[in-house]
């Protein structure tokens, strides 16, 4: 790539990107009428959603009339497609137009159609900098979780090359990027990190011998000291987006990295987690997407997270309004590595020794890398052994899909009354 190409100005769409407030307005109220429409005509979970909130498709109008619909959760999406396989009701098309079933933690199950038209990620990616020609290493996993197929897409979609490094193999990346002069980076930051760390053990200076020039990172936090690292580090672009496995992308950032402006094409709202009712600027509540998707059409679906987010202008152009930083979460789920925990899946591991009494999953941060430790409590006739240590950290990645470290507590350490996942992280 040359040194004079543009990363930090211009559009994936410009006109949709610019909106006014009332045109952008009129462009998601539309779509929002369709994509209800279609839903109650095609998935039996959303239409019954709507009718046990006595809500008609006409009813739904506009984005405030969204307040008359309840949220649906993550946990509430498993338990529907185990009582209703393999979908819960949500498929919103024949499975002949679909192209590929992920299954993320849950387990749940989510469809994607052959032709897919959603190009958040792509928007998200031209704000972070990515053109035409660059080549891009996704460094997410391509096993079970769709968010490096996702990335992949974007990548075609602007006319970039993929290389699909996947998850590990940190010396074989780092050579990668090296022989095929490799442009950007996708993929988490801390992996990112280890990259820097593998590629200065072999020798390579991180600059002359490498050629990143941008990059897109999610899946966890990015404190600015960390970015600030990382971009002098390389000499690159680094930016940040946000969104889930059952959605896709509701947030991202452009070269001003001031806040995470919406996509176009989508409905994100900031609601009190009690009232369900919408927001204003500033005010924080839990983030509640709306997809136009016809294969999988999530009509209010509640991440889970706390966030505000602003409707000052950006220098940028972009006219949409932005998440200026995620808070936390609702519940004790967590994620870790790029990867969501939940106290079930921790639960889990738990029941499959018979020898724990209590357990407390314990999440830390140390050079930016994520942590996890397996505390344990054992019943009072099982004293800790090395091979049961290692048969717990044996399970604990096949049933929380990330790796940590077993300890033994004496018994009692646990208070009365504790989270089952404490996150313990800092973030500046």
């Amino acid at each position: 790539m040359t040194a004079t190409l543009d990363r930090t100005s211009g559009y994936y769409e410009q006109k949709l990107e610019t909106l006014s407030s009332e045109d952008r307005a009129a462009y998601q109220n539309a779509a929002l009428q369709k994509i209800v429409q279609h839903a109650h005509a095609n998935a039996p979970a959303v239409r019954k959603k709507l009718e046990g909130s006595n809500v008609r498709p006409g009813d739904i109008k506009t984005v405030k009339d969204l307040e008359r619909l309840p949220i649906t959760h993550k946990h509430e999406l498993t338990e529907l497609q185990q009582s209703d396989p393999p979908f819960g009701g949500f498929l919103g098309v024949p499975m002949d137009r679909l192209k590929r079933i992920c299954m993320s933690p849950g387990p749940i199950y989510e469809p994607e159609e052959i032709h897919s038209k959603n190009d958040r990620w792509t928007q998200a990616f031209f704000a972070a900098g990515f053109r035409k020609g660059d080549i891009g290493q996704v460094t997410f996993s391509y096993h079970l979780v769709p968010p490096a197929f996702w990335f992949e897409d974007a990548l075609h979609r602007l006319g970039c090359i993929a290389t699909p490094g996947g998850v590990g193999n940190t010396e074989l990346q780092v050579r990668m990027m090296h022989d095929l002069r490799v442009t950007g980076y996708i993929g988490t930051p801390s992996f990112l990190v280890a990259i820097s760390k593998k590629a200065r053990e072999a020798g390579y200076d991180l600059q002359r011998d490498l050629s990143l020039e941008v990059g897109f990172v999610a899946g966890e936090m990015l404190p600015e000291s960390l970015r600030n690292e990382l971009e002098v580090s390389f000499g690159m672009i680094l930016r940040q987006g946000y969104g889930t496995a059952d959605v896709g992308c509701l947030a991202y950032e452009c070269y001003q990295k001031d806040g995470m402006h919406f996509p176009y094409n989508c409905v994100v709202e900031v609601v009190d987690p009690d009232t369900q009712r919408q927001l204003g600027p500033g005010e924080p509540g839990e983030v509640v997407a709306t997809v136009f998707d016809e294969v999988y059409p999530m009509i209010r679906f509640g991440t889970g997270d706390l966030s505000y987010y602003t409707d000052e202008p950006c220098p940028c152009g972009r006219t949409a309004y932005r998440l200026v930083k995620i808070l936390g979460r609702l519940d004790q789920v967590t994620k870790v590595k790029g990867m969501f925990i939940h106290p079930s899946n921790a639960d889990e591991v738990a029941t499959k020794f018979p020898e724990i009494d209590r357990y407390q999953v314990v999440v830390t941060r140390e050079a930016h890398v994520d942590q996890m430790t397996f505390n344990v409590e054992l019943k009072e006739d099982c004293k800790p052994t090395q091979d049961l240590a290692k048969r717990i950290e044996a399970a604990i990645p096949n049933c929380m899909r990330v790796r940590g470290k077993v300890s033994f507590l004496d018994r009692g350490t646990l208070p009365a009354e504790y989270k089952n996942i404490d996150d313990r992280r800092e973030w500046d």
